[in-house]
């Protein structure tokens, strides 16, 4: 790939000017165009533009190529997914072939050697090869596969399950282990949930805030694979009586991915749930919240006061923490001293002073709030106010010249108010700290690629509140499943927000110690759109679906 940046250069995708330092460091080679990439500087099609051009070969798009699966059946997909290629189409002789790297001799030999067909390669996209994968190559087979040769190891091998453990990352238990984590990273699941049972291992993935059944491997392999997990997050295996927690991380197509690995004793054996920490949501905008107008402008004159507090709420899974951190990227500058308490860190950020709660050390969110006000900060991240203490610091400090951010388990934005309150924090601090409050709940997202139209009675969206104008009745959306969200109609989550900020009538019920309930009625008198009608707006948009409002808004 030697000279790529100078074809982006050349061609006109990139600045010389822009990467002259770069290029002086580390050459002009795969290292700083997936550098260009990483700061999109240049697309990942502007790359693979470049090194077709450079490589002499021919640049495919996968988004719009039509992909053979007879041909894609030729290749096993873990050999696939190793040499970052996938096959196209197939006459005669010849597999064409889609690569990252079309100058990787090994992986032509490879296929052309398992395919016993002469390879044509082709240069494809990495993004458009991730999108092909998800779509073409699923690794569902593959698990099965492995899981049976485990079950047979098993049964025939009378061994502790330490020493089904190896090193070795051709061992099956670890290329199970290693396949389990890749595929619910391509899947985008959120977490990963092995559940002991009687007879089986329950393998299930959380994708888009709902679990889904991937795996029931015998329990015979139970142990193996969970002193496997045990051993990757520097858990002790011998300890099985209580619960421990750890932490892996795992390479993933050339990025870091951290998963959060939590144990807990069943009557069966151990659970494992791995919480997959996916630094790319951290990247957001504030416009990629896709909040509404009003409830964006309101949110946005929240974090740029220079003090105050502003709060998200919701259940856990909500997106709280996402929102928070990209509100934290719109404030945080060079000039600006930004620093955060959490339980835990879930989110290593540059140029941000992060402090994980030790209670065993004695660092709790009250110590750390202490401290952190003495260290000159400008803004304050806490991770979640629990207690009266850590409420009363947070609000004091918002009061004091910073601007707070944090989060709170409430059900909507009103209630937020009179939880502080009830912690005992005193409602006329409450009244002038608080600048703003966002409750927030995550939707399942329609495919755009397979979502039809579902036409509803008028009697129908009426009785369910969503706004319906006869001359303009709105076009309803409903899922149906293809390839490209793998059956489920759905992909990815859309946030419905309930934006509520204070003002002088607010403030006079919250000194009054009024209810949440008259605190909503004054705040939707004043423009506050709830959780459900932001939700109806994005139903109208086409971006979700009736019952996933319902379901997430009930």
């Amino acid at each position: 790939m030697r000279g790529v940046v100078q074809t982006l250069v050349l061609t006109g995708a990139v600045r010389a000017s822009a990467v002259m330092d770069e290029m002086a460091e580390l050459g002009d080679g795969p290292e700083l165009a997936r550098k260009l990439v990483t700061q999109r500087v240049i697309t990942e099609r502007q790359l693979a533009e470049a090194i077709a051009l450079q490589s002499g070969q021919t640049f495919v798009d996968l988004f719009t190529e039509t992909v053979d699966p007879h041909a894609v059946a030729l290749v096993p997909g873990g050999l696939a997914r190793r040499h970052r290629l996938i096959p196209i189409s197939h006459s005669g002789d010849r597999l064409v072939v889609g690569m990252v790297d079309p100058t990787d001799i090994i992986a032509i030999d490879d296929i052309a050697t398992v395919a016993d067909l002469r390879v044509d390669p082709v240069v494809v996209a990495e993004d458009a090869l991730e999108y092909a994968f998800q779509r073409y190559m699923r690794s569902d087979d593959e698990l099965s596969d492995l899981s049976a040769t485990l079950e047979e190891t098993a049964a025939t091998q009378d061994t502790a399950s330490e020493q089904l453990v190896e090193q070795d990352s051709d061992a099956p238990i670890v290329r199970f282990v290693n396949l389990l984590i890749t595929q619910a990273i391509d899947d985008r699941a959120s977490d990963i949930h092995l559940e002991p049972g009687e007879t089986f291992l329950k393998v299930r993935y959380r994708i888009d805030g709902v679990l889904h059944e991937l795996q029931r491997p015998d329990r015979n392999i139970q142990d193996g694979i969970i002193s496997r997990l045990k051993i990757m997050s520097a858990i002790d295996i011998a300890e099985r009586r209580r619960p421990q927690d750890g932490r892996l991380s795992v390479t993933h197509h050339g990025r870091k991915v951290d998963l959060r690995v939590a144990t807990l004793p069943t009557v069966w054996g151990e659970k494992v749930v791995m919480r997959i920490l996916d630094n790319s949501g951290v990247s957001l905008s504030l416009a990629d919240l896709r909040m509404s107008r009003s409830n964006l402008t309101r949110f946005r004159d929240a974090i740029t006061r220079p003090h105050g507090m502003v709060l998200v709420t919701g259940p856990t899974g909500s997106g709280k923490s996402t929102t928070l951190y990209t509100a934290l990227r719109e404030v945080s500058t060079p000039q600006v001293n930004v620093i955060t308490v959490e339980d835990p860190v879930e989110y290593r950020i540059p140029g941000i002073n992060q402090v994980q709660v030790n209670a065993k050390a004695g660092m709790t969110f009250q110590a750390a709030l202490r401290s952190i006000l003495r260290s000159d900060p400008d803004v304050v991240l806490v991770g979640e106010i629990r207690d009266r203490e850590t409420a009363v610091i947070s609000v004091e400090a918002a009061l004091t010249g910073h601007l707070v951010l944090s989060t709170l388990h409430t059900n909507d934005a009103p209630s937020a108010v009179t939880r502080l309150t009830e912690m005992g924090t005193e409602p006329f601090l409450v009244a002038t700290a608080l600048s703003a409050v966002v409750a927030q709940r995550l939707a399942r997202r329609l495919c755009v690629q397979c979502r039809e139209r579902h036409d509803q009675t008028e009697e129908i969206l009426r009785d369910l509140g969503l706004p319906f104008d006869p001359a303009a009745p709105p076009v309803i959306y409903r899922p149906k499943g293809c390839p490209s969200c793998s059956g489920t109609g759905y992909k990815g989550r859309i946030g419905l927000h309930e934006v509520m900020t204070m003002s002088d009538e607010i403030e006079k019920l919250v000194v009054r110690n009024a209810t949440a309930t008259e605190i909503r009625e004054v705040a939707t008198a004043q423009g506050m759109r709830s959780l459900r009608e932001d939700g109806w707006a994005k139903v109208r948009e086409g971006l979700t679906t009736i019952e996933e409002i319902l379901r997430v808004t009930a």
